[in-house]
């Protein structure tokens, strides 16, 4: 019996960089956390214990660093681009590195309206995502939204399903829909500006979400979807996942009480997983 080696990688993981940028009138925080991943002529090292072509992957972490000082200054996308192409380019082992970054959202703080010019808010557990992968002859680039937490009270309802004898769930046509959101896109034309596409889709994926009229997680999942590819011409795909955060409605006619939707138990566990990648033809 012969055996190989099949595809393999290695990198670093969960590199946790913070950076201030300081502009002449405030300070830019940035907080996030860098996945490398390289691939290669990385055989010998597997096969005999050749380390010859390895880059430790704490080089690796120290590269991160190192770069951030004069090339993380705008856009994750950015800097992405620039850390795959620098392992690509300065390691003629590799031929393909990947790059996922995290950002933690920060937000100034704002007294009478004012932004603070160095004190920063937590923008909660919404975080901003992007992956770039690069080849000596290609790269691409997707970018998302994870922790996305959005909820609205009405508006969203759930009917004429499949009923058995184990179904006990009764149909509603006005219920609370919350989700926790993990999008991705990926660029077919990469922009000029990441930071602005990525504010672009964010506001009208929530705008999508707010105004439609929901028959099921489903069919909002697609509209939201739908929404983005029709105004975005540069975005190839879009990648959705939306758990169902139930909020049931809880009994109170065994207090003699009407519950007219308005008392729910917020649960976490178990909840429905809607998940869908809307493309074009």
């Amino acid at each position: 019996m012969k055996i190989k080696l099949g595809e393999n990688s290695y990198g670093k993981n969960a590199v946790q960089l913070s950076k201030i940028i300081r502009h002449p009138a405030y300070h830019e925080f940035r907080q996030v956390t860098v996945n490398v991943s390289l691939k290669g002529d990385f055989d010998e090292a597997h096969t005999i214990g050749d380390n010859s072509k390895i880059l430790p992957t704490d080089t690796q972490k120290n590269t991160v660093y190192a770069l951030a000082k004069d090339h993380f200054k705008h856009s994750i996308e950015d800097f992405a681009l620039y850390l795959a192409n620098y392992f690509v380019t300065s390691q003629a082992q590799v031929d393909e590195a990947t790059i996922d970054i995290t950002e933690h959202l920060y937000h100034r703080m704002v007294f009478d309206g004012v932004e603070h010019p160095h004190a920063y808010i937590s923008g909660g557990g919404e975080k901003r995502t992007c992956r770039v992968i690069k080849s000596a002859s290609d790269v691409g680039v997707q970018s998302g939204i994870t922790d996305l937490l959005i909820l609205k009270t009405t508006d969203s309802g759930f009917e004429k399903y499949i009923r058995d004898k184990y179904t006990t769930l009764k149909e509603t046509a006005d219920r609370i829909l919350a989700t926790k959101c993990e999008i991705q896109w990926t660029y077919d034309k990469l922009p000029a500006d990441y930071t602005a596409q990525f504010n672009g889709i964010r506001e009208l994926l929530l705008q999508t979400f707010a105004g439609h009229k929901s028959l099921s997680v489903q069919q909002t999942l697609y509209a939201m979807g739908q929404a983005v590819l029709e105004v975005y011409e540069g975005v190839r795909e879009i990648h959705l996942e939306m758990p169902n955060k139930h909020h049931i409605p809880f009994n109170l006619e065994q207090f003699d009480i009407q519950n007219q939707n308005e008392i729910f138990i917020a649960t976490d566990e178990p909840y429905g997983l809607i998940v869908a990648t809307v493309t074009r033809e």
